[in-house]
């Protein structure tokens, strides 16, 4: 049974909203980290959906692109977290504003 391209769509939207409010709303880094992670998976929904929808390869290479954007995204964070961790002691985005200078 095929998916219509209405229905993935839905489900990209709705995990890219989902992924917005998190990364917005929260004030711990890791799930900010987390909250854009989601935001490229749905992207990455969409651009499959899209593909299959129209027979063309082009956004399913796109998706690996997105997948090796999200993974050096993840190791920079991970490692800026680590470091701001060990600087001020705490995940609290409001307490990064010691690292201006």
């Amino acid at each position: 049974m095929i998916v219509p391209l209405e229905h993935i769509l839905t489900l990209a939207l709705v995990l890219f909203l989902m992924g917005a409010v998190c990364a917005l709303a929260r004030r711990n880094l890791v799930m900010i980290l987390l909250g854009l992670e989601v935001m490229l998976n749905a992207a990455g929904i969409a651009f499959v959906g899209a593909s299959l929808r129209w027979m063309e390869m082009d956004g399913q290479a796109f998706v690996l692109f997105i997948m090796g954007v999200a993974a050096a995204e993840i190791a920079v964070g991970l490692a800026l977290l680590v470091y701001c961790w060990r600087r001020t002691g705490a995940l609290d985005v409001n307490a990064y504003n010691r690292l201006k200078g």
